[in-house]
């Protein structure tokens, strides 16, 4: 009896169109589906960033660094990667996912068109997240351990020279 209670409010569900056409699995709360299945006309985020963006003239422009979500969990902005070399010099710049343009190439895979040119890319201002991932807090530690090792480094080597010219001097004062 339970099985069949939980089938039906799926099945209500999908009808009144509060959860979209999807390959269900058994149901463990009556408002919770399980998507077994990607839906055909969605993507994986994880393939999304990372993807070449071009601008209308076909010319690589940057790539997709990070998809901002609104509260309701669509997409509302898209990071962009400009310039740079390897992520090395790269300035994210957000824009709006409408903004976007999205078509399929030849070769079956996804285009992203976005209407600018690199020029106002690169004049576009600077994104700043407010969140850090993981790897973000790593990067910023390692950043900071970088410098205090070079400072360190740098004193050592200053004494060490001073140590030398010290002995130096009592060489030189020596019969």
């Amino acid at each position: 009896m339970i099985r069949f209670a939980q089938k039906l409010i799926v099945a209500l569900a999908v009808v009144l169109g509060s959860i979209p056409s999807l390959s269900v699995a058994q149901v463990s709360k009556p408002d919770i589906a399980f998507v077994t299945a990607q839906p055909a006309n969605e993507w994986l985020a994880h393939v999304f960033i990372g993807a070449k963006v071009r601008n209308t003239a076909g010319e690589i422009v940057g790539d997709v660094n990070d998809l901002i979500f609104d509260r309701s969990g669509r997409i509302s902005t898209v990071v962009l990667g400009i310039g740079g070399l390897l992520g090395i010099g790269e300035k994210d710049v957000a824009i709006p996912f409408a903004a976007l343009a999205f078509s399929v190439g030849k070769d079956g895979g996804r285009i992203i068109t976005v209407p600018l040119g690199i020029e106002a890319l690169k004049q576009a201002p600077t994104f700043k997240a407010i969140e850090k991932t993981t790897l973000d807090v790593v990067e910023d530690k390692a950043i900071e351990l970088g410098k205090k090792t070079s400072e360190k480094a740098g004193q050592l080597k200053d004494q060490a020279l001073k140590k030398i010219d010290d002995m130096k001097k009592d060489e030189a004062k020596k019969p």
